[in-house]
């Protein structure tokens, strides 16, 4: 699980339009994997513990992977009464993002390339003193890209004992917080942990 926190905050003014220029900054303010293996009822409950928290609570949107077993994770945090709304996106190894059904398809290559860039640019704070920062970090250096047969790229950790869960749910945080939606991002620290 990962929160990110979108803040819009004033920066110098311009001395032509006497207009406050204005930027969006990107803050990791939480990580945390849950342990594999863990029976999805359980992660249900946790990510409900997490979403009502004060500081969250009625302020966020709730981006999960639907692929794969993702469907039935998706109907349990649905009856899970979380008090916020839920964007499950289905990775996938196309081209475009789009939306049908309730679901979005975003590209696994957007996603991670996305994260990458946010970390790059220094657009996204990540503390150094954030549980799970380092397990992140991992992560992402062991992440590769792989050419599939129909000449398609794949992003993935390969090797035995390697995760990218991580990865994946700071793609997807990230990816949704750089959406230009209004009415529920403040300017105002969440102040968590």
């Amino acid at each position: 699980m990962v929160v990110v926190e979108r803040a819009e905050v004033f920066l110098d003014m311009d001395r032509v339009t006497y207009e406050r220029r204005r930027a969006l900054r990107y803050r990791m303010r939480f990580l945390e994997r849950v342990r594999l293996g863990t029976p999805y009822p359980e992660v249900v409950d946790r990510v409900r513990e997490v979403v009502r928290r004060p500081a969250l609570a009625g302020r966020c949107t709730l981006v999960m992977d639907a692929t794969g077993v993702g469907a039935p994770v998706l109907d349990l945090l649905r009856k899970a009464n979380l008090g916020c709304g839920i964007a499950p996106v289905i990775m996938t190894g196309g081209e475009r993002e789009s939306h049908a059904g309730g679901l979005w398809y975003v590209p696994k290559r957007n996603l991670i390339t996305g994260l990458q860039v946010m970390l790059e640019k220094r657009e996204l704070g990540l503390p150094a003193n954030l549980a799970g920062t380092r397990t992140l970090m991992k992560e992402m250096a062991e992440m590769e890209e792989r050419m599939t047969g129909r000449g398609g790229a794949s992003f993935g950790a390969w090797r035995e004992g390697q995760h990218d869960d991580l990865v994946i749910a700071a793609a997807l945080a990230c990816w949704r917080a750089r959406w230009k939606a209004g009415g529920i991002w403040g300017t105002r620290s969440l102040g968590l942990w």
